[in-house]
């Protein structure tokens, strides 16, 4: 086939919910413990598994048409590409994530401009150094293969700048977050030169929307259930709705089909009022896709 994407899947902790977004969107990822070249239901893509930390320079070289990665590496690698949507998802949650400068609990460091002079060590060493030299503060900047929190919790740092969505483990290791650096979200990007392709952008652009769509609806249900014609508004008043609610007659009854979208958290508090205002048959059901 002449016309094929080549798409970059972030590989490690993004990995898992990237593969589970896009099955909710319509795509199979498979993946082979040892390739790097997952296949997809999809004559027309081409997947490959990067480090969500280099995925960006991939792309801005062309060597991946689209990929997916976090706004955190993008700024990072300094990486020229086309921000085509942001998908706030994480393995964790649908939040961004926070870049953080964290101390020991115990430190008497309280704020930024105490590192004057001190070690701190990170993974994000562009972005931090861009940052202390804008507010004037003269620190060594290391950078770390892994495991930072432990790097100051054995001495070898006096802070780090750490990403964390729940602080979780920040807090596990008896670390106190003093300064947010900055927050990410992942996000899908293009080359430039891919995305001047008609057929390629197409191709990214319907990606987007699919992919946006599932993440619309993440948390979001579908409510169908009868109603009595004489029980209807009341009925109808505790529907809330994307829009409003859709009804529709029953054949040869004087009764009402109802059909809403809601928020899932929602439903246990909403379902006791509907039965009590005369619906029927209620049915709760899950959606892949809000468009």
């Amino acid at each position: 086939m002449s016309n094929v994407l080549k798409l970059g899947i972030p590989k490690g902790s993004l990995e898992k919910a990237t593969i589970q977004l896009f099955e909710k969107s319509g795509w199979r990822i498979k993946l082979t413990s040892r390739s790097y070249f997952p296949e997809v239901d999809d004559d027309e893509l081409a997947c490959s598994i990067c480090r969500a930390q280099e995925m960006s320079r991939y792309v801005d070289k062309g060597v991946l048409d689209a990929g997916i990665t976090g706004k955190d590496w993008i700024m990072e690698n300094g990486s020229d590409v086309v921000v085509v949507s942001n998908l706030i998802y994480s393995k964790v949650s649908r939040r961004p994530t926070r870049w953080v400068v964290a101390v020991p609990g115990d430190s008497e460091i309280t704020c930024v401009e105490d590192l004057q002079g001190k070690k701190v060590s990170t993974e994000l060493v562009g972005v931090t150094k861009k940052f202390f030299a804008e507010k004037k503060i003269d620190v060594d900047i290391e950078f770390s293969w892994g495991a930072t929190e432990a790097k100051v919790v054995s001495g070898l740092a006096d802070a780090i700048v750490e990403v964390t969505e729940t602080e979780s483990t920040i807090r596990a290791h008896g670390l106190k977050i003093i300064h947010e650096l900055m927050t990410s979200n992942t996000q899908l990007i293009a080359n430039k030169k891919s995305w001047e392709d008609p057929w390629k952008r197409e191709k990214i652009e319907n990606m987007a929307m699919l992919l946006q769509g599932a993440l619309n609806a993440d948390k979001i249900v579908g409510l169908k259930m009868n109603v009595p014609s004489e029980r209807l508004d009341e009925v109808i008043k505790h529907l809330p709705s994307l829009n409003a609610p859709t009804i529709a007659n029953l054949y040869q009854k004087d009764w009402f089909s109802v059909e809403t979208v809601i928020s899932e958290h929602t439903v246990r508090d909403l379902v006791p009022k509907l039965l009590k205002s005369g619906a029927e048959g209620i049915i709760e059901y899950a959606l892949n896709k809000v468009i």
